[in-house]
């Protein structure tokens, strides 16, 4: 299989949907596939005038430093706002009161008040359903005119869509697919995408899969794999999408201009802090590390966190690993722990002293945690004293209040436990 761009048209599948069981870090059965060698989209000169791309350097723009957090003080609660079918993402749309969610069997719910849950969109009966497998990632243009997804189909390889979403809610003729990626393995899909402060849209995706990313996939530039992608997702000039002038790679011969960082191993949940535009990411590990990743506003890309070579900070290939940017936090697996999954810097107004700290989790531990960034390190890494079974996802609404879901099926907002 070779990964491309391309548009499939649309159809029903015939191949058998997967059995669907709770997200876990699985070994895939081996299979191979090559880089393409196509030529890239149109790559794009940043406009002020064009969705809000506004940046004319690289990365994500950054806010004035907010206040540090008081993490020893911060007391929470979970409460409980709905029950889903294996909730797996979270998005919210300009200035609409609903919050939305992804459920890995293939919809899109919109949560509102005390209405009872919408069903937005149905594809379940073209999504595989293996263990990391699914509707994993949904994210809002900044203006919420468009709604984009990511979600394997029932062959296993990636798609990320488009969907115009106006006042009379999804257009479901409006369907275009952004993005095609032939994955090689049914494991590590990645699966998050979150438009940026610069208005581009980034997207997860993992090594492709397997143990060990055999296929060297992370620390290659030739292809898509085991990497975070910047792209601005409205089609031009008969592409689906174009590149930012300014990410990394552009020019550079031999590597996929999309690109934006590399060395992930399965990058499952990354985020940007509503306040600064820092990009922080929960990388999951093999079979020894997990890790937390940290990007500063203002970079200019390119960044390489390390895998396959390293594990965390730990060797994993015998291979030095120059110019590899070490994670914030990492801890090993083990002790009920066995995937760490990505979260948000806080920066609501119910837990005051919760403010700027970043939440995240462990998807078998289930324990919310948090800590601060200084100097570049972790510091005042507690517990918050709550746990979730099968914790595949945090969300963070408009107001920057958190959200916490479950595979099994709750949907919680974190609130101040004062």
């Amino acid at each position: 299989m070779a990964e491309r761009t391309v548009v499939r048209p649309r159809g029903r599948p015939t191949a058998k949907r997967l059995a669907s069981i709770a997200f876990v870090v699985a070994v895939a059965q081996l299979a191979g596939c090559t880089p393409d060698e196509s030529p890239p989209p149109t790559i794009e000169r940043p406009s002020p005038s064009d969705g809000g791309h506004t940046s004319s350097g690289a990365g994500p723009t950054s806010s004035p430093v907010p206040p540090k957090p008081r993490l020893t003080d911060a007391r929470v609660r979970l409460v409980r706002i709905a029950k889903l079918e294996q909730p797996v993402a979270m998005a919210v749309r300009r200035g609409d009161p609903a919050i939305y969610l992804a459920e890995k069997v293939g919809r899109v719910v919109a949560l509102s008040g005390d209405v009872d849950p919408e069903v937005v969109l149905d594809l379940t009966d073209e999504v595989s359903l293996g263990t990391e497998q699914g509707l994993l990632g949904l994210a809002f243009s900044p203006d919420g005119k468009y709604l984009y997804l990511n979600h394997t189909d029932t062959e296993g390889d990636t798609h990320v869509t488009e969907f115009a979403f106006g006042d009379a809610g999804l257009d479901p003729d409006s369907r275009r697919e952004v993005l095609f990626v032939d994955q090689p393995y049914s494991n590590h899909n990645g699966g998050g995408l979150a438009f940026g402060p610069d208005g581009y849209l980034y997207v997860g995706l993992g090594d492709g899969g397997s143990a060990g990313d055999p296929m060297g996939n992370a620390q290659s530039l030739s292809t898509l794999l085991g990497k975070v992608l910047r792209i601005s997702p409205r089609p031009s000039g008969g592409d689906p999408y174009r590149i930012p002038a300014d990410n990394p790679f552009v020019g550079r011969r031999g590597a996929r201009p999309e690109i934006w960082a590399f060395g992930l191993r399965n990058p499952w949940r990354f985020s940007f802090d509503a306040a600064t535009g820092d990009l922080w990411i929960g990388d999951v590990g093999q079979n020894a590390w997990e890790e937390i990743d940290f990007e500063p506003a203002g970079s200019s890309g390119g960044s390489n966190f390390g895998w396959d070579l390293l594990e965390g900070t730990h060797p994993f290939e015998r291979r030095r690993a120059p110019g590899a940017i070490p994670p914030v936090f990492e801890y090993p697996i083990g002790d009920g722990s066995c995937a760490v999954t990505g979260g948000y810097v806080y920066r609501g107004d119910d837990i005051v002293d919760l403010t700027g700290a970043y939440v995240f989790a462990d998807y078998c531990g289930g324990r919310l945690e948090a800590f601060v960034l200084r100097d570049g390190r972790a510091k005042q890494h507690r517990s918050l004293g709550e746990r979730v079974d099968a914790l595949a996802s945090f969300g963070q609404d408009a107001d920057g209040e958190l959200y916490v879901l479950s595979l099994s099926g709750p949907v919680y907002r974190l609130a101040s436990g004062r």
